[in-house]
């Protein structure tokens, strides 16, 4: 069992924070690598089939970046916190729009990945708060370069709202594990909540 699978079978050992749901949130900049980062834990911690996960641009959109909150709690904590699936309406960044439906099933383990995971609001409904340690500049770089000038407009507008949400509302302090890309894949941390056990290598 290498060290992604051992992260996974922890999360899945940990106590239900949302109803029978442990909900596990993956944040941090904007292009830090979470989706990639959650994708490949998704795998690690599903069994025949990935863990869900609920991408947070799905919820934000262009006039509330950062203003989903409600709609979090509405459609997915209620719901999750019944142990009934979560119906969402996720965003179309191209049609500027909401969409239809979107299940998200109340699996053992579900993700929630994106900017502004750990929030406050959030915390309370929370198993595990993993924080992906790059920052801010480096992370929007890397996400300004995936983009291209295409996006250049969008991004000078996120940069903006990104730092003004993590001013008043901070996640990093309360991540319990902090995940840093390295040679052989990704790095645990103890983070400032201080769960995780030991620095571990996960591949």
């Amino acid at each position: 069992m290498d060290d992604l699978d051992r992260l996974a079978a922890e999360l899945r050992a940990l106590a239900p924070s949302c109803g029978p749901v442990r909900l596990v949130a993956v944040d941090g900049h904007a292009g830090s690598g979470k989706s990639t980062f959650a994708a490949r834990l998704a795998a690690a911690v599903g069994d025949d089939t990935a863990a869900p996960v609920l991408h947070l641009d799905d919820l934000a959109s262009h006039e509330e970046l950062f203003a989903w909150t409600d709609r979090m709690l509405a459609e997915v904590i209620a719901p999750l916190s019944t142990g009934a699936p979560a119906l969402y309406h996720p965003y179309d960044w191209n049609l500027r729009s909401f969409g239809g439906p979107r299940r998200l099933e109340a699996a053992p383990v579900v993700l929630v990945e994106g900017v502004g995971a750990g929030r406050r609001a959030l915390r309370p409904y929370l198993a595990r708060l993993l924080w992906m340690e790059r920052d801010a500049e480096e992370s929007w770089a890397r996400g300004r370069a995936r983009d291209g000038a295409g996006l250049r407009g969008f991004w000078d507008t996120w940069t903006v709202a990104e730092t003004r949400h993590f001013s008043a509302d901070p996640s990093r302090p309360f991540a319990d594990t902090l995940i840093c890309e390295c040679r052989e894949g990704y790095e645990g941390r103890r983070g400032p909540a201080g769960t995780a056990r030991s620095n571990q290598i996960i591949t």
